[in-house]
């Protein structure tokens, strides 16, 4: 599938104020048999026509760009998507596993109603169950999966054990805590991420159990999935692999991957002889060890090249990440860092290493930069 982004600019219209002025000046002199000069009132009166010609060219050229994928935005670009029948994803709320604990067993159950909420006591935000569930006799604790009341990244990030204060008081309930990080929280989807999947949405028309019908629907269960491998071993036929990445790089959290997997197993979308397995993707660690030399004439600018530097290898840490199956390249290291103003670099780790489509490359620990010195250039 070809990128959005290597179509060729376009232009409905020509927006140049001066060449607008320019031609309306010239028509009128040549019709009036006249000479405009600066200063002119008639020639100040056509100045203010070009201007305001121009402004609406500017708009003509906006409204017909935005009938185009690669230029819509906003509500334009939902109207385009909805002729695919792609909508806009909305906020999502995080989500974590609440476990609501008795101080002894009883010799009854208790019941823990759908919507009990609690919270961490510091931020107001709160989390609330889906669904009622029981501690049974002789039980003393039940687990419940629950959403945060707000929607949002605002809930995500929350540690293990971080949301033990009840709001919603319960009979014999002597506690409460989150048993796994908050994730899931996600903003409206951007308009980045709707185009892209409105330019793959023709994929999902395939009844086949197409590649790119799997990437399309997984892409509609989270805003914050950046990119999708499908893959069917020509050994267990049948079987088809799925392996998600979240935005950042990060790996999906088993939430996520539930979400993933229930839309992809829907009837309607899997086709009935594949077995479908929704999985993180394999974590490839990687150190970044380097040093990096700068030229003496730009000795005044060290530091700032400095600054650089760090930020063009955080960067490079961002790009590996942020697909899945990409090589871990030193070489593209090499090039951020001379980008950012180094004269020469010395690479030590990582070496350039090969990864399979289900594999991802995180780095395993804070990057190792030394600044070798000035040399001359």
């Amino acid at each position: 599938m070809n990128s959005l982004t290597t179509l060729p600019d376009i232009s409905f219209t020509d927006k140049d104020p001066e060449l607008i002025l320019s031609e309306i000046i010239s028509r009128y002199e040549k019709t009036a048999q006249v000479t405009l000069y600066q200063g002119d009132p008639v020639r100040l009166f056509l100045e203010a026509i070009a201007y305001i010609i121009a402004h609406q060219r500017s708009l003509i050229d906006y409204a017909a760009k935005q009938n185009l994928l690669a230029y819509a935005t906003g509500y334009y670009l939902e109207h385009l998507g909805i002729l695919l029948g792609v909508d806009r994803l909305k906020a999502a709320a995080a989500t974590t596993t609440l476990r609501f604990k008795l101080s002894a067993p009883l010799d009854f159950p208790v019941l823990i109603p759908a919507g009990t909420r609690a919270s961490d006591g510091g931020n107001g935000l709160m989390f609330a169950s889906v669904e009622d569930v029981l501690i049974y006799s002789g039980d003393t604790y039940a687990d419940v999966q629950a959403f945060c009341t707000e929607t949002g990244e605002a809930g995500n990030g929350m540690i293990a054990g971080q949301i033990k204060y009840l709001v919603d008081p319960v009979p014999y309930i002597a506690g409460v805590e989150n048993r796994s990080a908050t994730t899931g929280g996600a903003d409206e989807e951007s308009d980045e991420s709707l185009r892209e999947r409105v330019q793959m949405a023709p994929e999902s028309f395939s009844v086949a159990g197409a590649s790119g019908a799997y990437e399309y629907w997984a892409r509609t269960a989270h805003q914050d999935i950046i990119d999708v491998a499908v893959i069917g071993p020509e050994d267990e036929p049948g079987n088809v692999y799925v392996y998600p990445l979240m935005a950042d790089g990060k790996l999906p959290s088993q939430e996520i991957l539930n979400l993933i997997d229930g839309v992809l197993n829907d009837e309607k979308v899997r086709p009935l002889s594949d077995h479908v397995f929704v999985q993180a993707p394999d974590e490839i660690n990687y150190h970044t060890e380097l040093i990096y030399y700068i030229a003496h004439k730009s000795a005044t600018s060290a530091a700032s090249i400095q600054k650089a530097v760090a930020a063009a290898v955080a960067d490079f840490e961002l790009w590996q990440k942020s697909k899945l199956g990409r090589d871990i390249n030193p070489s593209e290291l090499i090039r951020m860092v001379m980008s950012a103003g180094a004269l020469r670099v010395e690479v030590t780790q990582p070496q350039h290493t090969v990864l399979t489509g289900s594999q991802v490359a995180i780095a395993d620990s804070e990057a190792t930069v030394t600044f070798g010195g000035l040399e001359d250039g």
